[in-house]
């Protein structure tokens, strides 16, 4: 294979992942997330853990840090930090991601879907706040 071909591919690619982050449609993302998360998960400045966890701040916080949440000894030992990556590789699949994690949803296959929830979330702070 041709080493030019194969630069301009991997490019093209990190254009279009780039693009794909850059689309991501946080109106969408709500939607999305009443859908599939809010049956146990709560966001806002009234958000309670519930099944889930509270997600305000989620992304940039450290895994199993929400207060007052009994969390899986296997997402306690993770380590992670939901940086915006590592938060759409767990909506892919939670237990490939965190063998061992409570959490029984499957994941969501499609990476626009992972990108809208992470763009609505994002939105909010830790008290619940809108940024």
């Amino acid at each position: 294979m041709n080493f030019k071909f194969v630069c301009m591919a991997a490019a093209a690619a990190w254009v279009a992942s780039a693009a794909g982050a850059l689309a991501a449609d946080a109106a969408a993302g709500e939607t999305l997330f009443n859908q599939k998360c809010k049956v146990c998960h709560q966001v806002g400045e009234t958000a309670k853990n519930f099944v889930g966890p509270e997600l305000n701040g989620v992304i940039g916080r450290k895994a199993a840090s929400a207060a007052d949440y009994a969390y899986s000894d296997a997402m306690k030992a993770s380590g992670l930090t939901w940086d915006e990556a590592t938060f759409k590789e767990f909506l892919a699949g939670p237990k490939a991601k965190v063998a061992g994690t409570k959490m029984i949803f499957a994941g969501l296959p499609k990476e626009t879907d992972r990108d809208n929830i992470a763009a609505y979330l994002a939105q909010f702070d830790a008290s619940g706040k809108k940024k």
